[in-house]
């Protein structure tokens, strides 16, 4: 048990999922404070059946904790950790900015838990949304033939641009049902009835930053960076949940049926996939769930060796606060603490540009 824990970002949609799952799963600790920007800091959150108020994210405000679970932008990230850590606080970051650091660990604890061992640095961070979904996937067929190439296309919802994405697709459908026009705030073009090829910044390579976290990030999670990954990511006009469709070649071929059995013995997946019935995973059957669903498996037919499936999963839920919650209970599990003394530098690190400061971290 932590004394003293606090949630960053708690006045999000990420923070708010934090919160019912530290409530309902029973996390122990026996302090929490919530943390936000200057424009939240403020208002009242109610949590176990408490008011509590939300403080300004400032350096003091980690002075007594022991352990921060945050969902902020990379840019709030790289300045506010750093104070945190150097106060004695472990930090779950959930921002793109330290998961491609060597000296911090990159968790989906039904994947690689064992690497949360090394809290050296006073930071674990939680992947991307799209490459959480995909590596849990992946991690069975990994295990059993491995992988060696990826083809992967991502459909993703607009809850991952945040709160104003999902205001541009409910305004911006409306609006174009009555036939008006809508300044749209958070996409490049209409996300109503479209679709959006671009999700982050476009890089020297032609693809763009989120495109480029399925690559790298895939590689750390599963320590292996001769997997190929060939990545497209889309913005949908759909609520929540990312589908992806993923190609996947393997060493050792893997029949269908036999993806099957191992992406059921695989923990936080579930197989739908009874194609006669036209069941197969949808966002909207998904959507609050924690786990990955996997569908539509069927033999690559160009290719030997290889897979592909449909993958769904809420990006809000197993894409960010649940798996942020799990890396935070396997850290209580393992009793790991951060101390002051042990911590090696915390400063930012000299990131390529190519995978970071993406401002659709989920």
């Amino acid at each position: 048990m932590y004394d003293s824990i606090a949630v960053v970002g708690a006045t999000g949609a990420v923070g708010t999922i934090i919160l019912d799952l530290l409530d309902k799963r029973g996390f122990p600790f026996k302090k929490i404070k919530f943390l936000a920007s200057k424009r939240s800091a403020g208002t009242k959150i109610k949590f176990k059946d408490k008011e509590y108020l939300v403080k300004e994210l400032l350096p003091s405000a980690f002075d007594d904790v022991e352990l921060a679970i945050s969902s902020t932008p990379d840019e709030v990230a790289r300045d506010f950790i750093p104070e945190a850590t150097k106060r004695g606080t472990l930090v779950i970051d959930e921002s793109g900015y330290w998961r491609m650091d060597n000296e911090v660990p990159l968790i989906i604890p039904e994947v690689n838990g064992n690497a949360i061992k090394d809290v050296s640095k006073g930071i674990i961070a939680s992947p991307n949304c799209s490459t959480t979904q995909m590596v849990v996937a992946l991690k069975p067929l990994h295990d059993y033939g491995i992988v060696r190439r990826v083809v992967v296309s991502t459909y993703q919802a607009v809850s991952g641009a945040g709160l104003v994405g999902t205001r541009d697709l409910e305004n911006g459908s409306r609006a174009a049902l009555d036939g008006q026009s809508y300044n749209y705030e958070c996409f490049p073009h209409p996300i109503a009835f479209n679709c959006i090829p671009q999700i982050g910044s476009f890089k020297s390579s032609g693809y763009t930053s989120e495109e480029l976290k399925l690559v790298y990030e895939t590689r750390k999670i599963l320590g292996d960076d001769t997997i190929k990954v060939c990545p497209t990511a889309v913005r949908i006009p759909v609520a929540n949940c990312h589908s992806e469709s993923i190609l996947v070649e393997t060493e050792k071929k893997i029949t269908p049926d036999l993806a099957k059995e191992l992406f059921k013995k695989m923990p936080g997946v579930i197989v739908i996939d009874e194609p006669a019935e036209k069941k197969y995973p949808l966002p909207n059957i998904c959507s609050g769930r924690d786990e990955v669903f996997v569908g539509r498996i069927r033999e690559d037919i160009s290719s030997e060796n290889s897979l592909t499936f449909w993958c769904v999963s809420d990006n809000l839920r197993k894409g960010a606060a649940t798996n942020a919650v799990q890396i935070a209970e396997l850290v209580c599990e393992n009793n790991l603490k951060f101390i002051i003394g042990q911590q090696r530098d915390v400063c930012p690190p000299q990131q390529d540009n190519v995978v970071t400061h993406c401002n659709n971290p989920i």
